[in-house]
Parts: C-alpha cells; sequence; structure tokens
C-alpha cells in the first residue's frame, strides 16, 4: 500500500517571484502545489479540481483575493475548503477593507509578508490539521552550528541586508 498521498495546495499570488518562493517553501515540505497567479485562475482551477487548501494575497489585479473568497464561499463544497491569507496589505490602503472584512467573516489564519518559510509552512499544516512537531535537540542543535558557521564567514554587505530585512519584518 502507498503512503498518503500529499495534501495539496493552490498558492494564489500576482506577483511571479512571491508565488514560487511560497510553492518552493511548501514543495520542500513535501506538499503538491499548483498555483495561479490571480483570483479568476484561481476559481477555474478550485472548480476543476479543488485542492485541499488554498494560500491566498489579497491585492491582486483582474480579480481581488477578498473578491475569490466571496465566490468561493457561494458553492457549498467548495466553501469547506481551508484558506490562509498571506498579504502584505494588511494595514495599508491597498488591502485593510479587503482584510478587515475577511477577518471578521472569513479564514481564521492570516500571516503578514514577508513570511519565512517555516511560519508559513507551519501555519499552513495548522490549517489542515497537520502535526507539527519542533525540531529535536539534535536536528536544532545542528541548525544552530550551521547559523553561527554561515554569520562567522559572510560579509559586511551581506550581514547588513539581512539585518534590513529582518528590521521590515518587526
Amino acid at each position: 500500500m502507498n503512503a498518503q498521498q500529499p495534501k495539496r495546495v493552490l498558492v494564489v499570488d500576482d506577483e511571479d517571484d512571491i508565488r514560487a518562493y511560497l510553492k518552493s517553501a511548501l514543495e520542500d515540505a513535501g506538499f503538491e502545489v499548483d498555483t495561479a497567479a490571480d483570483g479568476l485562475e484561481a476559481l477555474e482551477k478550485v472548480r476543476r479540481r479543488p485542492p485541499d487548501a488554498i494560500s491566498l494575497d489579497l491585492v491582486m489585479p483582474k480579480h481581488s483575493g477578498a473578491r475569490f473568497y466571496r465566490e468561493l464561499q457561494k458553492d457549498k463544497r467548495l466553501a469547506k475548503i481551508p484558506v490562509l491569507i498571506v498579504t502584505g496589505h494588511a494595514r495599508d490602503e491597498l488591502g485593510r477593507a479587503d482584510f478587515e472584512e475577511l477577518k471578521m467573516s472569513g479564514p481564521g489564519v492570516y500571516l503578514e509578508k514577508p513570511v519565512s518559510p517555516s511560519a508559513y509552512v507551519s501555519a499552513m499544516r495548522r490549517l489542515l490539521g497537520m502535526e507539527t512537531l519542533p525540531p529535536s535537540e539534535p536536528e536544532a542543535e545542528e541548525l544552530r552550528r550551521k547559523l553561527a558557521e554561515a554569520l562567522a564567514t559572510a560579509d559586511k554587505e551581506t550581514l547588513h541586508r539581512a539585518l534590513e530585512v529582518l528590521g521590515k519584518k518587526t
């Protein structure tokens, strides 16, 4: 008998690099991933082959994430698909209204961009009710060793850029 099939996730984002980044994070964690560049393409894909979960950006041209979500909820079969909102516009004029609307009536799981691969995968696992186990002590120690090694050999410009990126996340 074959092992359990990987969970299928549809990643919906209008930015090519973000779609590729999120897709890669999920695939590295063992998920099967499809992508869509806007809400219209996503609706077509969901109706044709419903995924186990959807990762959804809010602000997109043609068909916003909020509009996609409202249309998804009209179909009883599709309304059951769990949705993870991943947006960089939860607090600005572009997406605040949609974000607040969905926060009140929509999915209960939200991430703000930029998001780390581990936080993203962890949120998706929680959304799907999958177990998430913390790394064992030897694995965590190995990660700390690799990080210390990388920091010791990184040039100042790389470290400065990394600190800028981390500073934007807080």
